[in-house]
């Protein structure tokens, strides 16, 4: 069944979610602060390893980095198209619209929990390989091993950040759910060279929503979105230069 892979990823999501915020009703506040700057610190570490995987090369003289122009080109065009798009306001206000939607006017935490946890789950390279494997053969089974790892994610986000870690679940869908009804539109674009940008990329705004929950609102991860985008149109015209 086609789109399966992306329901498993959704319902996972929700159950980690609702698991989470069973758990969480016994904790104190502090355990649940303490809890968020362990999710923090995992996701910094999470998007550090990606980036390195991504980055560096061993060569016969040691460790070569790569891609630098790249970041730097897929980062400033991404983040002025991201900001002039003001991705992370509309997303803000989708949060806020679930909000009072679900009856949680009350919950403080509802909207960055929303943000946060649809951003860590959304990035990366195994949403958007995993729905095109879904959508072209009906394999799911790179999104069955996502499921796993966002139910992880979501249980511990929600136990610390609350209600709105769960509605994650709803870009998830919306998402990978048009990758896989694209998904022979864009498989000829998603070479391996696109597919490391991609990863890249996505490691490196999986750091920056680290940084935001350790620190507050730093980064405005969502305004940067467009550079997973600009990362593979970079690697695509150097593939087939015109």
């Amino acid at each position: 069944m086609t789109g399966l892979g992306t329901l498993i990823n959704a319902a996972a999501i929700l159950a980690g979610g609702i698991l989470g915020l069973t758990f969480g009703k016994f904790m104190k506040p502090r355990y649940q602060e303490t809890l968020t700057m362990a999710c923090g610190v995992s996701v910094i570490f999470l998007g550090i390893a990606g980036a390195m995987e991504k980055m560096m090369t061993v060569t016969a003289e040691g460790l070569v980095s790569g891609g630098t122009m790249m970041i730097i080109g897929s980062f400033v065009l991404g983040s002025l198209l991201g900001e002039w798009m003001n991705i992370e306001q509309h997303l803000e206000e989708f949060g806020d619209w679930l909000k009072r939607k679900t009856g949680s006017s009350r919950d403080h935490q509802f909207v960055d929990g929303f943000v946060t946890a649809s951003l860590t789950v959304c990035i990366g390279a195994m949403a958007v390989v995993g729905a095109i494997q879904d959508g072209i053969y009906g394999d799911y089974s790179i999104l069955l091993a996502k499921a796993a790892l966002d139910f992880i994610i979501i249980l511990v986000m929600s136990a610390s950040m609350g209600k709105g870690c769960l509605f994650s679940a709803v870009p998830v869908g919306l998402f990978q759910g048009a990758v896989t009804l694209l998904a022979r539109l864009i498989e000829p674009f998603m070479t391996e060279a696109a597919l490391n940008n991609l990863s890249l990329t996505g490691s490196m705004l999986i750091f920056c929503v680290g940084v935001n929950l350790l620190w507050g609102k730093k980064v405005k991860v969502a305004n940067m979105l467009p550079a997973l985008l600009v990362a593979v149109i970079w690697a695509v015209c150097r593939e087939y230069p015109l």
